[in-house]
């Protein structure tokens, strides 16, 4: 049977990540999403940024498959090994991701890696790739760091969920394009750090119980004062 596409109070309904992080940018665009029907314009894809995410997958799996640390995490000093499980594949689809219920309703959410060390202890890990003139080398208080910071702790919470010991602390596989550089010459440049952050998915459940009430509601909610789509479409109502 398909998934319904649109929400309808008491009956089984599946929320990504995507979705649970859209509710906590705007309400009001999250109802009209999955309630309405009625979605933001899509942007254009990162074709270049998706092209690097794949091939950190195949670079890790290839350690993955010896069960040997990747040079990045020797370079840190950190006993880890990417973590084996026949799950994996799934974990990492869009379309499955790791899933969980909660009071009734599904989550779920497509991890890039997961770490483990040797006590079995997870570690979520998340590849980002940028181009800039300096490197990434930490979180800023950019608003979208903030959503990543927010992404690995709903896969930790889901990890969780699933029953696994995992570590409050994840990792950034964050690579810059070097745009410095005099030529192109048909290559990029990469600059590659590991910047390590300490989640708290506290927030995970109070989260999904105020979306869960927002979805269910009859009419749609204020929109975040915050919300570039919203203030678009009022000031273009307004003119």
């Amino acid at each position: 049977m398909a998934d319904k596409k649109y929400f309808v109070p008491g009956t089984s309904f599946k929320f990504s990540r995507s979705k649970v992080e859209l509710f906590t940018e705007c309400p009001k665009c999250f109802y009209l999403d999955r309630v309405k029907g009625v979605g933001r314009p899509s942007g254009f894809p990162f074709s270049l940024n998706n092209a690097v995410d794949a091939l950190f997958k195949k670079e890790f799996d290839s350690y993955r498959a010896i069960q040997q640390p990747h040079p990045l995490l020797v370079a840190n000093n950190l006993d880890l090994v990417p973590f084996q499980d026949p799950r994996m594949e799934d974990w990492r689809n869009n379309f499955k991701g790791i899933k969980t219920t909660y009071k009734g309703y599904e989550y779920y959410g497509a991890v890039d890696d997961i770490w483990v060390d040797n006590a079995g202890t997870l570690y979520v890990v998340d590849y980002k790739a940028t181009a800039k003139e300096e490197a990434i080398t930490e979180l800023t208080t950019a608003s979208y760091h903030d959503t990543y910071r927010r992404q690995m702790e709903f896969y930790q919470w889901l990890l969780v969920q699933n029953g696994f010991t995992v570590s409050p602390k994840g990792y950034f596989v964050y690579t810059t394009g070097d745009n410095t550089l005099p030529n192109f010459n048909n290559e990029l440049k990469f600059r590659t750090h590991l910047i390590p952050y300490t989640g708290n998915h506290s927030w995970v459940t109070k989260a999904l119980d105020d979306l869960i009430a927002c979805a269910s509601q009859t009419t749609a909610p204020a929109s975040s004062k915050d919300c570039a789509y919203c203030k678009f479409i009022e000031e273009r109502n307004n003119a």
